[in-house]
This record gives C-alpha cells, sequence and structure tokens, in this order.
C-alpha cells in the first residue's frame, strides 16, 4: 500500500525517449526568451524612470538590479531542472 501518494516511478516508453531533449530545447528556448523579454522591459522602465526623476536613480537601479537577478534566476531554473531530467531520462 503507497504512503503519501507514493506509487511506480514515471517511466517513458522507448519510443518516445527521444522527444525529451526535443522538448527540453524547446523549454528552454521558451523560458529564454520571456525572460530576455522581461528583462528588456524591465531595463526600459528603469531608464524612463531615471530619465523621468534622476535624484531616484539609486532606488531605481537597485530595484532594477534585484528584478534582472529574479528575471534570470526562472531561466537558470528552467536550466537546472531541464539538465536533471534530461540526465534522468538517459
Amino acid at each position: 500500500m503507497p504512503v503519501l501518494a507514493q506509487g511506480a516511478p514515471l517511466t517513458i516508453p522507448e519510443n518516445y525517449r527521444h522527444w525529451v531533449p526535443i522538448a527540453a530545447g524547446f523549454s528552454m528556448a521558451i523560458a529564454s526568451g520571456l525572460c530576455g523579454l522581461g528583462q528588456a522591459r524591465a531595463t526600459a522602465a528603469a531608464a524612463e524612470g531615471m530619465a523621468r526623476n534622476p535624484a531616484a536613480a539609486p532606488a531605481i537601479r537597485f530595484a532594477l538590479i534585484l528584478g534582472l537577478a529574479l528575471i534570470e534566476s526562472l531561466a537558470l531554473y528552467t536550466l537546472v531542472i531541464i539538465i536533471a531530467k534530461v540526465k534522468v531520462e538517459f
């Protein structure tokens, strides 16, 4: 009897194994593309904010760097998950 919803490990049939790296590549491409768009919008908004109010530049710069780090972490977490998943499957 499984405890805490533990069951048999999920396995991929042999005829579908070649799709794992392809799906991993697509997911990394989507994550990287959206991270790039998010970083571009954040940078543009920060530049506009600094141009409107130069006195607030240090606070805006700090918020920008923090935001860019959080946005970039999405791509890094996606990469780590993909590497772990592909390594397990192959």
